[in-house]
């Protein structure tokens, strides 16, 4: 009898961004990261564990050939931690809320999402049920060999990956909750992303990655991330230092788009209708005195951050003003969510 296992895992936006990374998946520099809601992965896994061994790969009911090859890189890596998966007959049947592939974090709620399965089947067969925060480390770790900002993806509402001066639990193998070291007022962010493009980027993040090891300027980034990432923890301690959180978001979303800029082998993700985007949030913030912030994932699409109790005006101003630069219009509601979630 086949065993299944179903959840809902979240994308993340990174505040502090990852990019750069050496042997499995460890990062170059930590990263922080908000956890979202509407943007999410919905997974089932079905396992035949007689075998014999297949891999059938399913998205939105249809089959996802192009995603074999990534998901049986990541099998290859964790076959220490599921020794069945190497004479088992895997499906997997996925669908995405967002675009995939479009730099929205894709592969960080799918691969969390996938990671969460694994493990439900393995408790299966081992007759385990316990979910402490051992458990949420481990699969967090599991969930990075897949993609390293998936790790941030299995807590809610935020979460810090990395060795970080002055945080004993901190990793380069998993993530850890840091929701607990957030004011209050920064749990009701929203994030509004506006869609410029909603086609598959011609640059993959792991390309982009790869890149980071030629680059001149790599060593001066990671050192940046780390004094950003000081600064920006003490910033989500307070909401009176909300003006630092905004500072340090836009220029960490500008640094990572600089360096793919400036590399040897320089590429570019953003769009025009990007551009225009930035330059308009700066005027609108400085004449409205809203405090909304932009910050981008490795793509063209910009996340809007902001207070919930802004929503009205900045949805007006968003509709009326940022919507033309959008893709056919498209822009996804978000905000700040509760983690992954076990559908059955």
């Amino acid at each position: 009898m086949p065993y299944t296992a179903s959840w809902r895992s979240p994308s993340n936006i990174a505040l502090i961004k990852y990019w750069g990374k050496q042997e499995l998946q460890l990062p170059r520099n930590p990263s922080l990261s908000f956890t979202l809601s509407s943007c999410h992965t919905n997974m089932k896994l079905t396992v035949a564990i007689e075998g014999p061994a297949s891999l059938t790969v399913l998205y939105e009911g249809l089959p996802k050939s192009s995603f074999e090859t990534k998901i049986k890189s990541f099998f290859s890596r964790i076959d220490t931690y599921f020794p069945w998966l190497k004479h088992a007959s895997v499906t997997i049947d996925s669908n995405n809320t967002f675009p995939h592939g479009a730099g929205i974090a894709s592969s960080a709620s799918a691969m969390s999402a996938l990671a969460l399965c694994l493990q439900d089947i393995d408790d299966q067969l081992q007759n385990h049920t316990t979910k402490n925060a051992g458990w949420w480390s481990h699969v967090s770790e599991i969930a990075r060999l897949g993609s390293g900002s998936a790790c941030r993806s299995l807590f809610p509402t935020a979460a810090l990956w990395g060795i970080t001066d002055g945080v004993e639990a901190s990793s380069d193998h998993f993530a850890i909750p840091w929701q607990g070291q957030l004011d209050p007022f920064y749990t009701t962010f929203e994030d509004t992303i506006l869609i410029v493009r909603d086609d598959e980027k011609p640059v993959s993040s792991s390309v982009g990655h790869q890149l980071m090891e030629l680059h001149p300027y790599a060593g001066a980034r990671y050192a940046t991330a780390k004094e950003n990432l000081f600064q920006l923890i003490t910033a989500l301690k307070n909401a009176a230092l909300l003006d630092y959180f905004i500072s340090i978001c836009e220029s960490e979303a500008l640094h990572l788009h600089a360096l793919m800029l400036s590399g040897p082998n320089p590429f570019v993700l953003l769009e025009p209708p990007t551009i225009s985007i930035i330059k308009e949030v700066w005027r609108f913030r400085k004449e409205s005195g809203i405090p909304v912030c932009f910050t981008l994932d490795a793509g063209p699409n910009v996340h809007l951050l902001y207070p919930k109790q802004y929503k009205e005006s900045i949805m007006d101003w968003i509709k009326t003003a940022l919507v033309p630069f959008c893709a056919a219009g498209k822009f996804i509601e978000d905000h700040i969510g509760s983690g992954p979630e076990k559908i059955s």
